[in-house]
């Protein structure tokens, strides 16, 4: 797929220039900067060229679920480097900087998987890896040659991160052997590494004794179950069979990867949150466009009084949603106190999976039996909105966590 050169305008290993966040309570200007625009821009020009709802339709219904020429083209367009630090080919940005990214991909539902590769599996090793794990990584993931998947939840555990059965032991001759079972390992089936929470110590809940390997996707012992999920996506229950991995595929310490799984799910659910901003602005604004078109009584359906209030009420729902994405963001990028980011970032969940609720229902039910079909993009945007609302733990879940803080 070929970049048009308007679009190619970022130079490899330059940066955002990412503003001085004190504190996230602080003082802090969150409107997008010039370099912010130009790639919001870059985007939007890439979706409207290369992404339309009929040619993501083909993608999802494809062996594979996504596109390896998008895969390239956002590589090409600088997309994959943007979180990487500069030193390993990226651009030093953060996830202020990536919300433009999430935006759309939230508004026209692309399915390839960014999210899991650099919002997931390439903050691990940025926060735990090694040098040369680092190098031989993190360069391969921003030119698009490398896709990751985190491979985390497990029977039962719900959204507790502290719940691993997936044991790993230690080899005399060293390394490690993993044995467990994995599920709904997002974009696990196009993942060619995987980062794998197992237990070392400890028992099937204890926070500690819980480390995290790079595994080789090929590697023997290595079994997967595809399928696609309700929005499109693909993911795979993994089954860990006396994995042997070698002694380097250990990333940090072996017994404290709880906190460093605590800290990079939120870095990803705040994104999930900039994700929902883009699909909850398309959910309005196609609504608005058929309450403008479609007729009863002949008049638009939109001239009724009641409707133009149930209108407003998705609109407040997005203004607020996307005030708390700019929090949830800013929050994982600045505040140095886990607590208080776990705060933030939970608050900031509620009132997004709240949002996704009541917008993407009213949406349907504006739309009438039309948004229901296959055909019609937003049934598929009300599908990623409800999982939007449930990934990373759901309202419920969020409440919960933010009492106990």
């Amino acid at each position: 797929m070929r970049v048009h050169a308007e679009d190619a305008y970022i130079e490899r290993g330059s940066h955002f220039g990412v503003p001085e966040r004190v504190g996230v309570v602080g003082s802090m200007n969150l409107d997008p900067g010039e370099e912010q625009k130009l790639l919001a821009a870059s985007i939007a020009r890439f979706i409207e060229r290369d992404y339309s709802f009929a040619k993501r339709t083909k993608i999802v219904a494809s062996a594979d679920g996504y596109s390896g020429d998008v895969w390239t083209t956002m590589a090409d367009l600088g997309l994959l480097g943007l979180p990487l630090p500069a030193e390993f080919g990226g651009f030093g940005g953060g996830a202020v900087e990536t919300m433009c990214v999430m935006d759309a991909i939230g508004e026209a539902l692309i399915v390839e998987p960014y999210l899991a590769t650099v919002g997931l599996g390439a903050q691990f090793v940025i926060h735990a890896g090694s040098v040369a794990q680092k190098q031989r990584i993190l360069p391969a993931i921003g030119d698009g040659r490398l896709r990751m998947a985190f491979a985390q939840t497990e029977t039962g555990a719900r959204y507790n991160l502290a719940h691993v059965v997936t044991r790993a032991r230690r080899q005399a001759g060293g390394g490690y052997s993993i044995d467990g079972r994995k599920r709904v390992v997002l974009h696990g089936p196009c993942a060619s590494l995987l980062v794998v929470s197992a237990r070392t110590s400890g028992d099937n809940l204890d926070p500690e004794g819980i480390g995290l390997f790079l595994v080789d996707a090929q590697t023997t012992g290595v079994a997967t179950h595809e399928y696609r999920t309700l929005d499109g996506l693909r993911a795979a229950d993994v089954v860990f069979d006396n994995v042997r991995i070698p002694a380097d595929a250990l990333l940090g310490e072996d017994h404290a990867g709880f906190r460093l799984i605590e800290c990079v799910v939120d870095y990803a659910t705040a994104l999930v949150c900039a994700e929902a901003i883009g699909a909850l602005r398309y959910a309005n604004d196609a609504t608005l466009d058929y309450l403008k078109t479609r007729k009863q009584f002949g008049v638009p359906i939109g001239a009724f009084q009641a409707l133009q209030h149930r209108m407003v009420d998705m609109v407040i729902e997005y203004e607020q949603a996307k005030s708390m994405a700019s929090l949830a963001c800013a929050s994982v990028d600045a505040e140095a106190d886990p607590a208080a980011r776990r705060r933030m970032v939970s608050a900031a969940k509620i009132r997004i999976a709240d949002a996704c609720r009541h917008v993407s229902q009213e949406a349907i039910q504006l739309h009438g039996g039309m948004g229901m079909s296959d055909e019609v993009k937003i049934s598929h945007t009300f599908r990623r909105l409800t999982m939007i609302a449930q990934q990373f733990g759901d309202a419920d879940h969020h409440l919960e966590r933010f009492a106990a803080v």
